[in-house]
């Protein structure tokens, strides 16, 4: 695990402590530099604050939108000596739920933060039922400014048994429950005094041991061609190497494996990795294959094994967050990118819209509006290779294009 990256997104309603939160998490775990420190020091006395005001650490993204910059989602970077961490932060309001979907997407886990004073709120069921979406493997609900309720066990144990009763109606897999202070540090890097009555672990030790390595499909190999390497030089004149990103599963030398959509069947000769020949290939590395057999392999091929290939399809069920500023509506098409693959799709049906606010579905709609979520079915001009998102979030996700400006205005999960 030393060294493995851990990617999480933040999430919360507008005062519920987010940028304290990560201000907290990067000053007690030591990873600000010392004139940061001696900055937000300064402001916090100027503005007239007993205590140190973390939130300033990510200010710089509100001055950003003070000046009308468009901002998607601001990552930050930390490091402890078990692992690296990415923080994607994004923004909790309901305008900006494009902008959680995006941060979200490549989460390993997610922080949901919950002001112990207010409970579960509506941007708390959103949040969540955005992470079941996208799948998030780990969900850890924060339930913060315990302090303002007296660090009260009865208190945190309401939230709980809410949060739970909702929760039994999502698709995550794991969450834990951890009472915070992110003002006072309470159960954020070290373990506090004033709840002695909480006997797990702190957020950062959460997130220090948290199982990524699992959350990795292992079975379905799945490798997308990117280029095809042909060096024709003296040393390597006939060389003809199929380089890609694995998706998902393992790939050994001596492997039979299938080449879609040509069907065309072949058997692993070498395996080039990173720092050179290797024995196996395994999500998420970045290989360079040779076969046996000079087959007819481009971008937008897939290898797979023999007995074990994804669905092939041009008509797609899917879930989307629609990111564009103007509506999708019915016939509309776009240019859609799947794994390598490049092509045109047409909306057929909207099947439903959800209403993030009470989590139920609208049915009817003829166009889905901007940070709307719908279930849909296109058809695309040519076949997509592709498992369900649940079962494998990189040939189960795509995203839609403008034709006319080329703006990414969709981002898709498949369901089946």
């Amino acid at each position: 695990m030393k060294g493995e990256i851990l990617r999480f997104t933040t999430a919360g309603s507008v005062d519920d402590g987010k940028s304290t939160l990560i201000g907290r998490l990067l000053y007690d775990s030591k990873s600000i530099f010392q004139d940061q420190l001696a900055s937000i020091e300064a402001t916090s006395k100027r503005k007239g604050l007993d205590e140190i005001d973390f939130s300033l650490l990510t200010d710089g993204l509100k001055d950003e939108r003070e000046q009308g910059i468009t901002i998607d989602v601001a990552y930050r970077y930390f490091t402890t000596p078990k692992r690296k961490f990415i923080i994607a932060d994004t923004p909790g309001h309901i305008q900006y739920t494009r902008n959680m979907v995006t941060g979200a997407s490549t989460a390993n886990a997610a922080l949901i933060l919950i002001d112990a004073r207010n409970g579960v709120v509506e941007q708390t069921k959103r949040h969540s039922y955005i992470a079941s979406l996208l799948q998030i493997p780990h969900v850890i609900v924060c339930i913060n400014k315990m302090d303002l309720v007296d660090f009260k066990r009865e208190a945190y144990n309401e939230i709980i048994e809410s949060y739970s009763d909702f929760a039994s109606k999502l698709d995550i897999q794991d969450f834990k429950f951890i009472p915070i202070s992110a003002l006072k540090g309470d159960n954020v890097v070290n373990r506090s005094e004033n709840m002695p009555w909480y006997e797990g672990p702190t957020l950062l030790y959460s997130l220090e041991n948290i199982q990524v390595a699992n959350d990795t499909n292992h079975l379905d190999f799945r490798l997308s061609i990117q280029t095809v390497i042909r060096p024709k030089t003296k040393e390597h004149h006939d060389f003809r190497g199929y380089a890609g990103r694995i998706s998902s599963g393992i790939l050994r030398v001596g492997d039979e494996i299938t080449v879609l959509p040509s069907q065309l069947k072949s058997t692993v000769k070498m395996i080039h990795g990173a720092q050179g020949e290797v024995n196996e290939g395994f999500a998420p590395q970045s290989v360079c294959i040779e076969l046996e057999d000079d087959l007819d392999v481009g971008r937008s091929s897939m290898i797979v094994k023999n007995n074990n290939q994804p669905n092939q399809n041009q008509e797609i069920d899917a879930m989307i967050c629609w990111l564009g500023d103007q509506p999708m509506n019915l016939n509309n098409k776009y240019i859609i990118k799947h794994t390598t693959i490049e092509g045109r799709a047409l909306i057929k049906e909207i099947v439903y819209s959800l209403d993030l606010n009470t989590i139920s579905r609208r049915t009817g709609e003829t166009q889905i509006k901007m940070n709307d979520i719908a279930r849909i079915k296109l058809k695309t001009n040519t076949p997509l290779f592709y498992d369900a998102y649940r079962k494998n979030r990189a040939t189960g996700s795509f995203i839609l294009i403008d034709e006319n400006n080329f703006n990414t205005v969709g981002a898709g999960m498949i369901n089946s």
